[in-house]
């Protein structure tokens, strides 16, 4: 299978690159780094997968799997991204994208969902998937991480949409050293090694888009 990456952290891309390129049966053909080198990218190398970025300069990864749901049909996209918002899920599956995997997902589960979606199968992270079932089965979706306190959920969506402890502070009326100690208490309790994996995993469940 032929796999084209599209991403704009140069960093992401060629790690992605080295998980993928120890599998026998993918080749990563070329990879871009916005929406519009992406068209070029396809139109020239036509691979059979092109995984998919939603957030990048220029045209975004919805606007690229839109275009190429006419113009190029045979390529089937699955989004590997960070969101996990409900609009930007269905959005992508509106585009045309045939699969959506969150960027904490593990290489085997990458390499399965290229393989699912090149033999035409519809792929959805587990994430992703719950958030689908729930969105057409009318339910409200479980409150993220009810092992946090509802403070500390709170400081967890403020740092997953990017803030530092000083403006979390500012923004809660706490002490800088008060928000300190509470992300700190977070990443006991989510078992993550730093405050990288635990935006992932907050991003992962649906935070940061405060």
């Amino acid at each position: 299978m032929r796999v084209l990456i599209v991403d704009d952290h140069p960093i992401f891309r060629d790690g992605l690159r080295a998980a993928l390129e120890g599998e026998p049966t993918i080749e990563v053909v070329g990879d871009a780094e916005d929406g519009d080198q992406a068209l070029v990218r396809i139109r020239e190398l036509r691979p059979d997968v092109a995984l998919m970025d939603l957030n990048m300069p220029g045209r975004s990864g919805i606007e690229v799997t839109r275009a190429l749901a006419s113009t190029h049909p045979d390529v089937r996209v699955l989004v590997l991204t960070m969101q996990a918002d409900d609009e930007s899920v269905f959005a992508a599956v509106r585009a045309g994208a045939a699969g959506y995997l969150l960027k904490g997902a593990g290489r085997q589960d990458v390499i399965r969902a290229i393989v699912g979606v090149s033999e035409g199968e519809a792929i959805f992270g587990p994430a992703v998937a719950a958030r689908i079932l729930d969105h057409f089965a009318g339910r409200t979706p479980a409150t993220p991480f009810p092992e946090l306190t509802d403070r500390e959920r709170e400081i967890l969506d403020l740092v997953a949409a990017g803030l530092g402890n000083q403006a979390i502070g500012a923004r809660m009326h706490l002490a800088p050293k008060t928000i300190r100690n509470n992300v700190s208490t977070i990443l006991q309790k989510l078992h993550a090694a730093d405050r990288g994996e635990a935006i992932a995993k907050a991003r992962g469940q649906g935070l940061g888009h405060t």
